[in-house]
């Protein structure tokens, strides 16, 4: 069965609280942060003090992935917030071994993102050194987008790299994924699925949660 981690990027912050405990109850494995600098992609969303708030009323393991230029930055102020697991872009730093070190180094699991045009080749060298892959199945930036049907194969040839480096690394999807699709994500190779509009937009999102899971069963 696939894991959830469900995207706050579209919960109701006036009222976040609430749906953090909604996501408890249907069976949430993480909670997902979308960190968004305006720069690397087309948006803004929050940063380290709104994750901090969050630590204090959830223990789920929070998810944070930075698409974000330098990354390297701010991986400390992401440790002191509360961050257990932390993924950086590999178009967004220039030595992603030693920023995935750092990440390891404060604690924390490391992850490496890469964008739909970015080919899995590109994770070959980083591969060994991380704790997760996160795959992005739409471009990144917003939230509600359309899911890139060709990212199937490309999520099947990491799972593949994966499978061959023995080691233990967590395959992530995030982009567009929602009860028409996460049976094939999964079957594909995926362990974790983002997804934040298919949950959110529902009117029981406990419910919403539970169906996801039962398609990968």
């Amino acid at each position: 069965m696939i894991k959830i981690a469900p995207s706050i990027l579209s919960a109701n912050f006036s009222n976040l609280g609430k749906d953090i405990k909604l996501l408890e109850k249907g069976g949430a494995d993480w909670i997902h942060l979308d960190v968004m600098d305006g720069n690397f992609v087309p948006n803004i969303t929050f940063g380290p003090i709104v994750i901090k708030s969050l630590r204090k009323i959830t223990r789920l393991p929070l998810d944070a992935h930075l698409m974000i230029q330098k990354p390297e930055r701010y991986i400390e102020d992401f440790k002191n917030s509360g961050v257990d697991n932390l993924t950086v872009h590999l178009e967004a730093t220039t030595h992603l071994h030693r920023t995935v070190s750092q990440i390891k180094k404060l604690g924390m699991k490391a992850g490496v993102s890469i964008n739909p045009s970015t080919p899995a080749i590109s994770l070959r060298e980083i591969l060994p050194f991380v704790d997760l892959v996160l795959v992005m199945t739409v471009n990144p930036g917003f939230g509600g987008q359309t899911f890139i049907p060709t990212m199937i194969r490309k999520i099947q040839e990491i799972a593949l790299m994966i499978e061959s480096s023995g080691n233990k690394i967590e395959l992530q999807v995030d982009g567009g994924v929602d009860e028409t699709n996460i049976k094939k994500i999964y079957e594909a190779g995926a362990t974790i699925s983002v997804t934040g509009y298919s949950i959110f937009s529902k009117k029981n999102i406990p419910n919403a949660i539970k169906k996801l899971k039962s398609l990968t069963k």
